[in-house]
């Protein structure tokens, strides 16, 4: 079997890409190593990737992939994208739409009249905004960034080709996922590092918001179910199904660390959503997916990464 990924250098890109490897298949990764964050943390994510004989990489933007040059596969996981909820706002909008939505309609152009298996899109809990929990796949969708917006066009997108030209679609909105490799950016590493290093935390609101959190392998098995899935032109949400409150998973950061944090409480950022909570039900029962790892087990995993790759840096 053959699968392209792309973003294959990003956090959840890279863990997919080692999976498909072990399982056998023959990977071409798709990355163009934005300078959102250090292109060495990318390059060391699929550090062992690049001496597996069955990977390659092309590195390029896919707006620049020639019709010719489009990899043959049978599987295709689009997760390329521009992250990040709060600087999605102003001049760097651009780039999203660029990244998050033009890539994604030249994906789907690319492949549309290919004979694939399935293209997994990569969406994000970020198209609900503020909704009640749990939320469902079919509620009304109210994006409160333009991050989540350009999410959800993508998403809608890949629908489209799927209507209109059979291109066999899924997509997962995903839910605050976390483990190794994940981005500097993201709120689990900052407050680990924070804690880690006797650093000053800055926690956007009172800390009494609530997250899905959910743990990078299960999110990648979700993809591989999916690709073999009978839920063509279907949304799935992948979420741990249960909430932790920021504070709360600070206290838990402690008591894994034996560490102290220093916290300081500001302003909550615009497009930051107080609550999110996935009900996971239709992935259950049509992927066959349920996650296995709860918070705790998954932080002491993250952690005991963290000390032996990041914190002696």
């Amino acid at each position: 079997m053959r699968a392209l990924v792309t973003g294959c250098a990003g956090f959840i890109g890279s863990h997919l890409v080692d999976r498909l490897l072990a399982l056998g298949y023959e990977v071409v990764g798709v990355d163009c190593f934005t300078d959102y964050y250090p292109r060495e943390i990318k390059e060391a994510n699929i550090a062992s990737a690049l001496h597996n004989p069955k990977f390659r990489l092309i590195a390029k933007n896919i707006l620049d992939i020639k019709e010719a040059e489009t990899p043959q596969v049978d599987y295709v996981f689009h997760l390329a994208a521009q992250a990040g909820v709060r600087p999605s706002w102003g001049q760097n909008f651009e780039i999203y739409l660029r990244n998050n939505i033009t890539a994604t309609q030249r994906l789907l152009e690319l492949y549309k009249e290919k004979p694939i298996q399935r293209l997994v899109y990569a969406s994000s809990s970020s198209v609900y905004g503020e909704a009640e929990l749990a939320v469902k796949e079919d509620i009304l969708l109210k994006p409160e960034s333009p991050y989540g917006m350009t999410k959800l066009a993508a998403e809608n997108l890949c629908y489209l080709y799927h209507l209109n030209y059979n291109v066999p679609v899924i997509s997962l909105r995903y839910f605050s996922v976390y483990g190794p490799r994940q981005r500097p950016d993201m709120a689990i590493h900052k407050f680990v590092q924070g804690i880690w290093q006797g650093e000053e935390i800055t926690i956007y609101g009172d800390g009494e918001q609530t997250r899905d959190f959910t743990y990078v392998a299960e999110v990648v098995g979700a993809n591989i179910l999916a690709a073999s899935s009978e839920g063509v032109g279907e949304v799935f949400n992948i979420g741990a199904g249960g909430r932790v409150s920021v504070n709360e998973l600070i206290k838990q950061i402690e008591k894994i660390t034996g560490r102290k944090a220093r916290l300081k409480y500001t302003e909550v950022q615009k497009g930051d959503v107080l609550n999110t909570l996935a009900d996971i039900n239709k992935a259950k029962k049509i992927l066959k997916w349920a996650p296995k790892v709860s918070i705790e087990p998954g932080l002491e995993q993250y952690i005991a990464w963290f000390s032996r790759n990041i914190s002696k840096e």
